[in-house]
């Protein structure tokens, strides 16, 4: 990646659980870990969040105002799907040049660089994307409510909605409904409450027990995790993915669902070539070398 010591350059890899930065300067390279940051449930609390990674790395690395002014910032941001939401993120930022995107891009280019390929990334939220020839054509992304199929808060509420299942008789009960009602006292309408005001993250804190009851046999967690491998396959079949192409599981709980994939799938499973923040930040210098256009 090119830089030059004296341009400051930001890299912003936003998802919902969490939300990493780097900042490359003289030769050095910082990096920090927050919250989440998903503008599309809570701007203002995701651009306090980004705000304040920026000015510790900042700090971190001895640049004052004037220096951090300077610098060109890219950010990959999860929930981006509007350029007014992108551009109200911009305004917020006290750098010189910026672009702000989606996390599409950067998971892409973290994935493949420049090469072919399609991935799934697979976080909190999900999407997938497939490039070829230097072009990327993506689905999915669409958020909590409407989408995010075969993400942690989608595996969370469908645990939940699964237990619930239970109770009714539309499913033979297993220890991973068991525990997840256990935990609400085996009170359904303690569930409901908290389902009626979790966010996605909240509902994706039980996602791990999802993964793990599935490794371990338990049928509705296979049920869950088959259903997420099933749609992983349909996007990317839809994108054009084939047979012998390279496939990536990206993000916090993609990996998990190679083992649910059909073989030729399986097979073709690659391990991207760096972390969606490796991607930010080559995105970042592609923008201070003027390969990308800013947003300002």
């Amino acid at each position: 990646m090119a830089q030059t010591d004296d341009i400051p350059i930001v890299a912003v890899d936003g998802g919902g659980t969490s939300c990493r930065f780097a900042l490359l300067h003289a030769g050095r390279r910082h990096e920090a870990k927050l919250g989440g940051a998903n503008v599309m449930t809570d701007c203002d609390r995701a651009i306090r969040t980004i705000r304040d990674g920026i000015s510790g790395l900042a700090a971190e690395a001895g640049l004052g105002e004037t220096g951090l002014a300077r610098a060109v910032a890219y950010l990959g941001l999860a929930g981006v799907r509007s350029e007014d939401l992108a551009r109200r993120v911009a305004g917020a930022l006290a750098v010189g040049k910026v672009l702000v995107e989606d996390d599409r891009p950067s998971t892409v280019v973290a994935a493949f660089g420049s090469g072919d390929g399609t991935v799934a990334g697979i976080g909190t939220g999900s999407f997938v994307a497939r490039q070829r020839e230097g072009a990327i054509s993506a689905l999915g992304g669409w958020g909590f409510h409407l989408g995010d199929e075969a993400s942690g808060a989608w595996l969370g509420r469908l645990a939940l909605a699964r237990c619930l299942h239970a109770i009714d008789g539309i499913c033979a009960p297993s220890p991973l409904t068991d525990s997840l009602l256990a935990e609400f006292g085996d009170r359904p309408d303690r569930m409901m409450e908290f389902a009626r005001d979790a966010r996605p993250a909240e509902f994706g804190r039980f996602a791990p027990r999802v993964i793990e009851a599935a490794a371990a046999g338990d049928a509705n967690g296979r049920v869950l995790m088959q259903r997420g491998a099933d749609y992983i396959m349909d996007a990317a079949r839809a994108l054009g993915w084939q047979p012998g192409e390279a496939l990536c599981l990206a993000g916090g709980i993609g990996p998990h669902y190679r083992e649910y994939l059909p073989a030729e799938a399986a097979g073709a499973v690659t391990a991207p070539r760096g972390s969606t923040l490796d991607g930010a930040l080559e995105l970042a210098g592609r923008l201070a070398a003027g390969a990308l256009e800013p947003m300002r």
